[in-house]
């Protein structure tokens, strides 16, 4: 694949990294852009390996929750700008969004665009009506519903819904006892976007690239090969540390981890809890945004 300006500009984007680090890791990787962000670490040479997810489009999350808090839904639904993402009637729709997912149950996004949905027809009908009202793509981009058996859910919204996230709690508690810790919880989460609850959940293909990262960046740094398999282990503890909610330094007091909060609350409680569930939305995650200029924008629409 040819290694374009715009290859190299996205990459250095996304990275932080400098022009020519860009594009001889995307010569290196033949153009795959996923690939060459992992040369660039593996090199040392990404500053900002974390944007490679970076917001990249507008719009809300929502969450919504049943009575005793036993079952939970997100949604996340995107808008071309961030004014119609601060609309009222914006923010009615996708709050009624998050409700009907509750309600549905829907298997699937086709499922879930065919529910019924007030007097507009269904999720799609009133999708369809209010891009043409608002005269702006709307997208539902996702949702996820949560209902374990034995589960607690709490929830927090950052930012006004740019973030949304939900925490389960495995707990004979009501949510009301359990609102302050998961709160707390669910706070570190969109704070330090863990990617698993506890190591036993780490993805096997996921802790494979990372590892192959780790071992080249130890050879990179001169450190020698016949060591190498005396270091990793230590080594991939030290990431995972950092990537599971449970192991996580807690925000609000760095001397435990959030495992360690979890725990003492529980204790003060006198009822079990542990965490068993998370889901961490933030809008636009994964989807590159236009970069245009907002007079260059409105002098185009007048142009129409």
């Amino acid at each position: 694949m040819a290694v374009t300006a715009k290859l190299v500009k996205e990459l250095r984007e996304k990275t932080g990294a400098g022009m020519m680090d860009c594009k001889n890791a995307l010569v290196e990787t033949d153009g795959d852009i996923d690939k060459a962000i992992d040369v660039l670490r593996e090199k040392g040479l990404s500053k900002a390996a974390k944007k490679a997810d970076r917001i990249a489009a507008e719009g809300l999350v929502r969450l919504a929750f049943n009575e005793d808090h036993s079952k939970a839904a997100v949604v996340e639904v995107n808008s071309e700008t961030d004014f119609v993402a601060k609309n009222e009637e914006f923010v009615e729709f996708v709050e009624g969004l998050a409700a009907k997912a509750l309600e549905a149950d829907a298997a699937s996004m086709d499922d879930f665009m065919a529910q019924p949905f007030g007097e507009e027809g269904t999720v799609q009908d009133a999708l369809t009506a209010k891009i043409s009202k608002i005269g702006e793509k709307l997208s539902i981009r996702r949702f996820q519903v949560l209902k374990t058996p034995g589960t607690v859910y709490t929830g927090y919204m950052h930012n006004g819904g740019l973030i949304g996230v939900i925490v389960g709690i495995k707990t004979d508690a009501s949510a009301a006892e359990i609102e302050t810790t998961g709160k707390d919880v669910a706070m570190q989460v969109a704070s330090m976007s863990p990617r698993f609850v506890t190591e036993a959940e780490a993805d096997p293909a996921w802790l494979a690239s990372e590892k192959e990262i780790a071992i080249q960046q130890l050879l990179n740094e001169g450190k020698p090969e016949k060591l190498i398999d005396k270091i990793i282990p230590g080594k991939m503890k030290a990431v995972l540390k950092e990537v599971c909610l449970v192991d996580q330094k807690f925000v609000k007091n760095s001397d435990q981890t959030v495992g360690q909060y979890v725990e003492e609350s529980a204790k003060a409680l006198g009822k079990d809890m542990a965490l068993a569930e998370m889901v961490r939305y933030e809008v636009g995650e994964g989807i590159e945004k236009r970069n245009e200029n907002f007079a260059e924008e409105v002098a185009a629409q007048m142009n129409k």
